[in-house]
């Protein structure tokens, strides 16, 4: 009893901070889920960033600033706990979040992606908010992606850090900067969204990541209730022409972009089609 008693204190303790008390409940009652040696696991991985926010932090006293960021932080790690999801880290202004881990959910990539969208509508409400008080404050930019990766205890003895490592969680830290070329906030590789049963986006492209070989299919999300509406099946049908490489694809691109002149995506393609860029295959130079 006493040897339970002490587990489970450790593990509130260790992860209380991080995960929803449910997951840590679960845990507790079952802590042979939990391998501190390390693992491989298919995981979610979920980053984002607050565009502007250290510029913005020059112009406002230290404690409006502390106390703007912490009131962003708190919602955006509160939004990840209810989706089931496990803070690894936050660095600044940046949170990143891992799925399936330290407790394996089947349905990893559908709470990461349901996560995101709630992150980005409040995100944008908070940013709307303070705008109109006349704070600069930024738009969250958000990177999904799921694979593999080694789940464990890094950081020697001295240093508790559970987290993972590999590729897949690199891959995601990358679309969330790559947000920034397309003028999208949220990027979802084709590895999450086939992983989502009824899942609805617009395709960005066939993306080649710096120092990568291979592409990758990254979507940005799109609520239901759109799925259906104009705008998404005129984005469809200009991307289908893009794709095949004809020529009525960058006429159809400026059509769009004149009728919907906020479209960050749809400007990044037209862009690349007056550029004399063609097709879906779309390498980055930038990480």
């Amino acid at each position: 009893f006493v040897f339970l008693d002490r587990q489970g204190r450790f593990l509130k303790r260790a992860f209380g901070s991080y995960v929803a008390p449910a997951l840590v409940d679960q845990l507790v009652d079952n802590p042979d889920q939990l391998k501190l040696g390390g693992e491989r696991r298919e995981m979610s991985f979920l980053f984002t960033d607050l565009a502007g926010f250290t510029s913005m932090v020059e112009t406002q006293k230290p404690e409006q600033a502390v106390r703007l960021l912490n009131d962003y932080l708190d919602h955006m790690i509160e939004i990840a706990k209810k989706h089931g999801g496990t803070v690894d880290k936050v660095i600044g202004d940046a949170v990143v979040v891992l799925f399936s881990a330290p407790v394996s959910q089947k349905d990893h990539a559908g709470r990461a992606v349901r996560c995101a969208s709630e992150m980005d509508e409040f995100a944008s409400r908070f940013a709307a908010d303070h705008q109109a008080k006349g704070i600069p404050f930024g738009f969250t930019r958000i990177g999904l992606h799921s694979g593999t990766a080694i789940i464990g205890n890094f950081g020697g003895s001295g240093f508790f850090d559970y987290t993972a490592l590999g590729d897949a969680m690199n891959t995601a830290a990358r679309l969330e900067s790559a947000n920034k070329q397309f003028g999208t906030r949220v990027a979802i590789s084709g590895a999450t969204a086939e992983r989502c049963p009824g899942f609805e986006g617009r395709k960005i492209g066939d993306i080649i990541l710096k120092g990568k070989k291979e592409a990758t299919a990254v979507f940005e999300p799109v609520p239901k209730s759109s799925a259906d509406s104009e705008k998404v099946k005129r984005y469809a049908r200009a991307y289908d022409l893009m794709a095949r490489k004809q020529g009525a694809a960058r006429k159809a691109f400026e059509d769009f972009a004149s009728e919907f002149p906020d479209d960050g995506l749809a400007a990044f393609h037209l862009a690349r089609l007056k550029a004399g860029q063609k097709g879906e295959v779309i390498e980055l130079q930038d990480k």
